[in-house]
């Protein structure tokens, strides 16, 4: 019997296409905001909006656009 191996972690195991530059550059935009201590949606949205990544249609971000935005990418 073989010895049981705790599972790995793959941080990419959803993916199915390399992040593009936009998608990158808003994954660290958001780790920066989430090291700066946001933890609620709306702290995370004022933090966003404080960079230069913006949503795809150049708005500014808002709860809604984020939200909808993760679900599309499947975060």
């Amino acid at each position: 019997m073989p010895d049981y191996q705790y599972p790995s972690l793959d941080p990419h195991q959803t993916r199915t296409h390399e992040p593009t530059q936009w998608q990158k550059e808003l994954a660290n935009a958001i780790e920066s905001v989430f090291v700066k201590g946001a933890r609620e949606l709306d702290e995370v949205v004022a933090g966003l909006n404080g960079t230069r990544v913006r949503p795809p249609n150049g708005a500014d971000w808002t709860p809604e656009n984020f939200t909808a935005l993760m679900r599309e990418l499947g975060a």
